[in-house]
């Protein structure tokens, strides 16, 4: 596990916040009749024209900038030309290059109204993504996230936490150690020192937990065709709480700005 100086979190930040201001002018544009292809090239042209690179392009093969995972889509869904509609949740998972260093991390959005048992499945996996945060403090263990997580999703709630996809340090490269399951046991797997960068990224389903991969080796989606909701932050470990890189705030006043868009779960 790498541990980062102040100067290089001070760094990690920016590159976060630039994510998280790429997510921002993603809530201004969405609405029935948008593509993810739109979103894409928006992205994609924001994150150039603010000196950085789109990380997840050509990722070990990833032919796109984002992945825009809609309604059954776990995660790594790919941009495509069918509009979305009244209904639809869609997140955006997307990655930065600024300065050497990454940022990452995904929102999920709701286009108008959806039926209350998806609204809740919204509200509970974005609080999840806190619980586990909570945790990310010296001498804890990564154990400990996972099972913030999972006590607030599966155990009270009775969804289904994905275990095949994992959060993960982050730093120089996309994916360091160590890997971060959204469910576990406390008091298990690494101890969390100070500057450890993480990306925490609970995976949650309305129903089931298993998933499959679709023919295109990318795009994951819940088995039982049941929605599934994706939230996640950059995080860096401290003793007493943790500090969150990234900023939702910004995104969340872009949503509620927008009439197309469903934030009656605040």
């Amino acid at each position: 596990m790498i541990h980062k100086t102040e100067a290089e979190v001070a760094m990690m930040k920016e590159a976060a916040l630039l994510v998280s201001k790429t997510l921002t002018e993603v809530a201004k544009m969405l609405k029935p009749g948008t593509t993810t292809l739109q979103v894409d090239k928006l992205c994609a042209d924001f994150v150039k024209d603010h000196k950085a690179i789109p990380s997840f392009y050509q990722y070990r093969g990833y032919p796109f900038h984002i992945c825009a995972s809609v309604n059954d889509v776990v995660v790594h869904g790919f941009p495509n030309n069918t509009a979305l509609k009244e209904g639809d949740i869609v997140s955006i998972d997307m990655g930065v290059i600024l300065n050497g260093w990454h940022g990452d991390h995904a929102y999920t959005f709701i286009i108008g109204e959806v039926a209350p048992e998806v609204l809740q499945l919204v509200k509970i996996t974005k609080e999840s993504l806190y619980k586990g945060i909570e945790k990310a403090i010296v001498n804890n263990r990564v154990g400990d996230i996972a099972f913030a997580i999972q006590e607030h999703t599966e155990r009270k709630h009775g969804y289904g936490v994905v275990r095949e996809l994992v959060g993960h340090g982050l730093g120089r490269e996309l994916h360091e150690d160590p890997q971060v399951p959204n469910y576990g046991k406390r008091g298990t797997g690494a101890k969390l020192k100070e500057n450890l960068v993480l990306a925490i990224e609970p995976m949650i389903n309305l129903g089931s937990k298993d998933v499959f991969t679709d023919e295109d080796g990318w795009t994951v989606r819940t088995r039982d065709g049941k929605p599934s909701v994706h939230f996640e932050h950059d995080v860096c470990v401290k003793r007493n709480k943790a500090l969150i890189l990234s900023d939702y705030s910004i995104i969340e006043a872009a949503e509620k700005a927008n009439p197309d868009l469903n934030t009656s779960y605040y």
